[in-house]
């Protein structure tokens, strides 16, 4: 997640999220769900709500990804290509469940296993799909494996990424819709310098969106045909949204299929974005735009319409650095937060809460903080919230508790 900019050293220990720019959702419901109406109708003013975090693990080495499956564990990737699985009743298992380090390249820091998450058939098939940087030139990696059989990884795509080793992105969620979803960065370094972000031909800067039950000609994933760009000539039709920096964390709301997208800022703004199945072909802006911000005006162009962010904060001068994309709460323990998007920073860990308006716009408050250098959000089979910490290797089990409303919310409503 770095930045190629002077910032304070907590950014260039061990920057995993910095430009790595939800949680890895299994696509199958969670809990509460079926009470999403008068759950909702509970909900509590994010002003009266608070985050407290309760450490379960640790000894993890730089944990970045995090995913449920239907048994009741959770499965952690880290960077060096190996996952961890930790069950609440028994702990964190000392062997991995996965190891993929003779194929991933973690020569930059923000290179490495990047994302996991079930197949919706897992309980029967043991099917992974994870995102890596691959050995030898770092190209971002979609394939997938069976839990404990490395040797049988299937590569589905490849997008080569040797120039720069930052803004790989590499989140992998499974939508309602039963189809892929995965996260690539803009190519590196600063400036977007490829101009990747508003070029449809290239997959960089992108959220692609792919059928992998099935394959279609000599490529081993289809693209379905309500896909945004399948017609429009020099395309990918891979793609599903664009315009992006590096979307490091992204999550699917398995309630109604809206993608809610972190992506990482050059310096002045961090930025969640906020679509809708009906929004597909959205352009997120970059480079044109940071966030809200005009940024290179010479990738600007009369009659696009781009899409704001639904909540944005200051990066610069601030402790801020890089946002940490989170996951929309669906679980049971808190219905008062049922339907609140929850992210964080890699440095502040300012605990960020975002809720629609049930007639249109957004709510924002900063209700606490997570540990220290939170890198993913995951939950558990019940709906649950877990966060992870880099370079500490902590997991952390999340909950939110009522308080008394402040003067002041944090960020701005949009």
């Amino acid at each position: 997640m770095s930045r190629w900019r002077c910032r304070p050293a907590i950014m260039l220990a061990g920057l995993l999220g910095l430009a790595l720019s939800a949680s890895l959702l299994p696509p199958a419901p969670v809990a509460g769900t079926a009470a999403a109406g008068t759950s909702h109708s509970r909900a509590a003013p994010l002003a009266e709500l608070t985050v407290v975090s309760e450490q379960v693990a640790f000894g993890l080495q730089r944990p970045i990804a995090i995913t449920g499956l239907p048994d009741g564990r959770m499965l952690i990737a880290e960077k060096n290509g190996t996952v961890r699985a930790y069950h609440p009743d028994t702990g964190l298992a000392a062997e991995p469940v996965l190891d993929l380090t003779a194929r991933i390249d973690t020569s930059d820091n923000e290179r490495g296993l990047l994302g996991i998450t079930p197949a919706p058939n897992f309980a029967r098939t043991g099917i992974l799909y994870v995102a890596y940087t691959s050995l030898p030139a770092g190209a971002l990696t979609l394939a997938r494996v069976p839990i404990g059989a490395p040797e049988r990884v299937q590569v589905l795509l490849t997008q080569e990424h040797a120039e720069y080793g930052n803004h790989n992105g590499g989140q992998v969620a499974f939508g309602r819709d039963g189809y892929l979803y995965w996260s690539l960065g803009d190519g590196g370094h600063t400036n977007d310098p490829f101009k990747t972000g508003q070029n449809l031909g290239t997959l960089l800067g992108k959220i692609l969106r792919i059928e992998v039950n099935r394959a279609c000609g000599a490529k081993p994933y289809c693209v379905p045909s309500d896909n945004p760009f399948v017609r429009t000539p020099g395309a990918r039709p891979e793609i599903w949204v664009y315009g992006l920096r590096n979307p490091w964390r992204f999550s699917i709301d398995q309630v109604d299929g809206s993608l809610w997208i972190g992506d990482v800022g050059q310096g002045l703004v961090e930025e969640v974005n906020h679509i809708r199945p009906s929004q597909r072909g959205a352009n997120l802006g970059w480079s044109c735009r940071e966030g809200t911000p005009v940024f290179d005006p010479g990738q600007c162009r009369p009659g696009v319409r781009y899409t704001d962010p639904v909540f944005e904060y200051d990066h610069y001068l601030t402790e801020n650095c890089s946002v940490t994309g989170g996951v929309v709460y669906r679980g049971s323990a808190t219905p008062e937060a049922w339907g609140t998007y929850i992210a964080s920073d890699y440095c502040s860990t300012l605990a960020f809460a975002v809720r629609p308006k049930p007639r249109g716009g957004y709510e924002s408050a900063t209700i606490g903080n997570f540990p220290t250098q939170p890198t993913a959000f995951g939950t558990d089979v019940h709906g649950e919230l877990y966060v992870l910490s880099d370079l500490p290797g902590w997991l952390s089990r999340v909950r939110f508790e009522r308080v008394q409303p402040t003067p002041s919310g944090g960020a701005a409503n949009r």
